[in-house]
């Protein structure tokens, strides 16, 4: 992920040295349809509305959100890879249809490399590995430590099987040689209410869904998930510094367009998102919601997701992981 996420100042320096001037003017010349793969009010759409309100006024021509979920995000995905490559379809994806599902199902209706042009990533949010006060532990190591002396006794929440709440946990066992109890809800509220009443031991929900509970002290937070401190926690430290070295864990959100669109148009959009990031409004809004904004030049963005679909493949083929 260090590879992949640039400094934006140098972002956009890069950009504004290579945008023709006429690509600028020439797109968009109507309305652009940004299609999300869930349902309205999650992070894709939380992410999807910021960047597509602001690009709307940038492009003066409205950039419209279409929610289009179902499927664990294939149905929307499969829309925008089968839309006509001329930027006017755009997809806010996420790390489930993008990366995941692909080894997740047997099947898939799209190719999540060569279906796709990748234009920027947008926002990241780590998960939070969460657990019931009750339990006796204050680190992540005393944490691992518990699970090792007690292997298959603690049980653990998520939002469904193949969610980042599900996967997170998963990675954390395969690294550290921990037996775990996986307790799949559907959707990522109910499962945190049973951890918060103490039926569930432990959790790795996204930043957003935690910091309210972290706040109040009705769970303890152990270590975040993200290669690097967050910056709406930053007196937590990651799961990696705190002895699981390598891991890593982020829920990530960027703009992608049909394979084949333009290169100028891929340009241009990719310099508008980068720019928009950089806005100080912007960053707060994504912050205090718990998002961490970040920014790639398009080759970066394609090799994240490359890796992504690799770390994903090997953590469901090991935990033998199959979408009901």
């Amino acid at each position: 992920m260090k590879k992949c996420v640039v400094i934006l100042q140098s972002a956009i320096a890069l950009v504004l040295g290579v945008v023709p001037v006429f690509a600028q003017d020439a797109y968009p010349v109507r309305s652009v349809r940004m299609v999300v793969a869930y349902p309205p009010g999650g992070g894709t759409d939380i992410v999807g509305r910021m960047v597509a309100q602001k690009l709307s006024e940038i492009f003066g021509h409205t950039v419209v959100v279409d929610n289009r979920g179902g499927a664990t995000g294939n149905i929307g995905t499969e829309m925008v890879a089968r839309a006509a490559p001329d930027g006017y379809t755009l997809l806010m994806g996420n790390v489930a249809p993008n990366a995941i599902n692909v080894s997740l199902f047997a099947k898939i209706p799209y190719d999540p490399v060569n279906d796709f042009e990748p234009v920027s990533l947008v926002a990241l949010t780590p998960n939070i590995l969460l657990v019931h006060p009750a339990l006796p532990v204050k680190n992540v190591k005393e944490f691992v430590a518990l699970a090792k002396a007690k292997p298959g006794t603690l049980n653990y929440s998520s939002a469904g099987i193949g969610s980042s709440s599900h996967l997170a946990p998963e990675l954390l066992a395969m690294m550290t040689g921990i037996n775990i109890v996986h307790v799949p809800y559907k959707g990522g509220g109910p499962g945190l209410v049973d951890l918060l009443s103490g039926q569930m031991q432990f959790m790795m929900t996204t930043t957003p869904a935690a910091m309210p509970h972290v706040k109040t002290g009705k769970v303890r937070a152990l270590g975040v998930t993200s290669g690097k401190r967050s910056q709406s926690l930053p007196e937590l430290p990651t799961i990696a510094e705190a002895g699981v070295k390598g891991y890593e864990v982020s829920t990530w959100y960027g703009v992608l367009a049909p394979a084949k669109t333009p290169k100028a148009i891929v340009t241009r959009l990719h310099g508008e998102i980068v720019k928009l990031i950089a806005v100080p409004d912007t960053r707060e809004k994504l912050l205090t919601q718990g998002f961490e904004p970040v920014g790639s030049t398009p080759d970066e963005f394609g090799a994240y997701i490359k890796s992504e679909i690799a770390k994903w493949a090997k953590v469901i083929k090991t935990a033998k992981i199959k979408a009901e």
